[in-house]
């Protein structure tokens, strides 16, 4: 067996639909299995999705693991050379995979590569390239520095700003959200770390891969990433999570600093945590008030403000018709002929709010899609997908159906 992909989801069976789609479509040529862990879904995901994929194998968890524990459960079972560990909330293009199992059996010092994640308005996600969150690297970010030198060596060495995104490269730290990994590599340091209920894990085993001597890689092969839809990132968990595990990592890794520099690493942390909740707090506030403020405004998926043009046929063009009137779109419909004659009027005539770009799926490839969006990146004009089979509209914020 050549590639193992291993999926968790909780709750977002619809997104997971859809990644199962393209992975079956990049897998075609490639002797590969597909194992799905459910981490006790209550949208009765399995019940939706196992009747319409028969070749994924399933497994259900009756309890959440955590994002570690699932996809350790999954690897184990498992038995391709190669293990791709990947987010529900993503779609990959049909040559991706192919690209990266080749880019694996010619460079024999790769443990892992990443790809050139993309958000939904086209633009590229930072955390596709990362280099290891040592103390001042950490500390550069925090305090702006990463962000205000984007291509500096050194103060944007969190997201290695000085990398070509056209080119392949060496990395230090691969995302969760697409992570292929040479199961040898996988034998020899270990998987992911289970004292990571999520986020961190994927940052530790990167690091244990460059220490055991291997190689971690960026390829500029794209993928659509949702970017948490399978997470609640406006909760108090989230922020208990995401700094608890970045205190796991500096004790696990940095745990011999010296006393004077391991106490302000530890005491920006917890303030980092301390400002998250009480954003929080602030805007929970806000809200039972009945106060909204201009740029949550502008950022609410909203179907009766943002613009929906639909690019398909006839057939599928009554189906989403239904779904817009039921959800009381802005809706215009588009056939694909007048849509491939001028694209870019599309994309560059977007309106005040979002325009979201319905393309159905039965007529057009992920990869096609990525291409388009890469090229004619708005940051008012984001992808939204449908399908005929499964009958629902979904966009980077909603399920309609």
């Amino acid at each position: 067996m050549k590639l193992s992909v291993v999926i968790v989801n909780y709750n977002v069976k619809h997104y997971l639909e859809q990644c199962l789609r393209s992975v079956l479509s990049a897998t075609s040529d490639i002797e590969s299995e597909i194992y799905v862990v459910d981490n006790n879904s209550h949208d009765h995901s399995l019940e939706y999705l196992e009747p319409r994929f028969p070749q994924v194998k399933f497994v259900a968890s009756s309890c959440n693991l955590g994002f570690a524990r699932a996809n350790n459960y999954a690897i184990r079972k498992s038995i391709g050379e190669y293990v791709l560990l990947l987010n529900p909330d993503t779609f990959v293009g049909e040559d991706v995979l192919k690209r990266c199992v080749a880019f694996m059996d010619s460079h024999a010092d790769a443990g892992g590569v990443g790809v050139r994640m993309m958000h939904p308005d086209g633009s590229d996600a930072m955390e596709s390239r990362r280099g290891i969150p040592s103390p001042m690297t950490a500390f550069y970010k925090m305090i702006g520095l990463c962000r205000r030198f984007p291509h500096s060596n050194r103060l944007a060495h969190y997201y290695m700003g000085n990398l070509s995104w056209e080119k392949p490269g060496r990395i230090e730290i691969l995302s969760g959200a697409f992570c292929l990994l040479r199961r040898k590599a996988l034998n020899e340091v270990g998987l992911l770390d289970e004292d990571f209920f999520m986020y961190g894990e994927d940052i530790d085993l990167s690091y244990r891969l460059i220490k055991g001597g291997w190689q971690n890689w960026y390829l500029p092969l794209r993928i659509l990433h949702y970017k948490g839809e399978s997470t609640e990132k406006s909760s108090f968990r989230y922020v208990h999570v995401f700094y608890g595990a970045m205190l796991i990592f500096f004790r696990k890794h940095y745990s011999g600093l010296s006393f004077l520099l391991s106490v302000p690493i530890k005491l920006a942390i917890y303030v980092k945590a301390l400002i998250a909740l009480c954003s929080m707090l602030f805007s929970m506030a806000r809200r039972s008030l009945g106060f909204y403020s201009l740029d949550n405004i502008k950022n609410n998926e909203d179907a009766r403000t943002a613009e929906y043009v639909f690019i398909g046929n006839e057939t599928t063009a009554e189906q989403c018709r239904t779904i817009a009137d039921a959800n009381c779109m802005n809706a215009t419909f588009i056939s694909i002929t007048d849509y491939l004659k001028d694209k870019k009027a599309y994309h560059k005539n977007a309106c005040a709010g979002k325009t979201y770009i319905i393309y159905d799926m039965s007529l057009f490839t992920y990869r096609e899609i990525l291409i388009i969006f890469a090229e004619l990146a708005n940051d008012n004009v984001l992808i939204g997908t449908f399908h005929p089979s499964s009958g629902v509209v979904i966009t980077d914020k909603n399920i309609y159906m």
